[in-house]
């Protein structure tokens, strides 16, 4: 269920599999996005046991209403929903934030020092428009600070699967140096979580840990572009 999980000084980093959950094919099992089909009461159950296995109340993580965009919210109550946005930021212990994904990159990033975390839904889109940079900047606002910021990306598609048109590529390039790849066969890619890391690095925030699981050769995780409809994993970040 839980694929990766680590702390950082105080703060959680953690992204879930595929596995252990409720939902039937194609969501199999731990579907955790509430927007792709599944049964509400399904999601909600798999959520319930997710946030359990953390040792968190269900009650108080946050889930984005996202959008492929590069607006970030600053949330101190869990209760109510959520505008659109692709990233969150929160200054409140035990309150974790939540990104779900299928091959987008999950972005997690903590200033325990400050009692400050973020979590990005970083996909193309989100990447070209700075998404994670908007996400250190509100974090800086609310008193963290670059160089002391903890970062980890999960799994997510790799550059040498997520095949695009070269046009794309080098825009998205353009707007995010870092990012252009090339796949196993020799075509136009992207490389998401490169990206993300360049931008991370650009904004002085230390090299962080970055998953080696692709989503798309993956059978542990969900991947739209393998699967088309399928569930979603989730990356969660909170403070102790």
């Amino acid at each position: 269920m839980i694929g990766f999980q680590q702390d950082n000084g105080g703060a959680h980093f953690a992204f879930t599999d595929r596995w252990g959950g409720a939902s039937p094919a194609p969501w199999t099992e731990l579907n955790l996005g509430g927007a792709v089909g599944d049964d509400p009461e399904r999601v909600r159950a798999n959520r319930a046991s997710a946030a359990g296995a953390l040792g968190l109340d269900p009650a108080g993580v946050v889930w984005m209403h996202q959008v492929h965009g590069n607006r970030v919210v600053r949330v101190e109550d869990p209760a109510g929903e959520l505008p659109e946005c692709d990233a969150v930021v929160t200054t409140r212990p035990g309150l974790a934030l939540a990104v779900l994904v299928a091959d987008c990159t999950p972005v997690l990033l903590a200033d325990p020092e400050a009692g400050v975390v973020g979590a990005a839904h970083s996909g193309r889109p989100g990447l070209a428009a700075g998404v994670v940079p908007a996400l250190v900047e509100a974090m800086v606002a609310a008193g963290a600070r670059a160089e002391r910021i903890a970062a980890a990306t999960g799994p997510a598609a790799c550059g040498r699967c997520y095949e695009v048109p070269a046009a794309m590529r080098d825009e998205v390039a353009a707007a995010a140096p870092g990012s252009a790849a090339t796949t196993r066969a020799g075509t136009p890619a992207l490389d998401v979580p490169a990206g993300v890391h360049a931008q991370l690095e650009r904004l002085g925030v230390p090299a962080g840990v970055r998953s080696d699981v692709c989503t798309i050769e993956s059978s542990d995780h969900y991947s739209y572009r393998r699967e088309g409809r399928t569930g979603r994993q989730a990356g969660y970040v909170w403070l102790a």
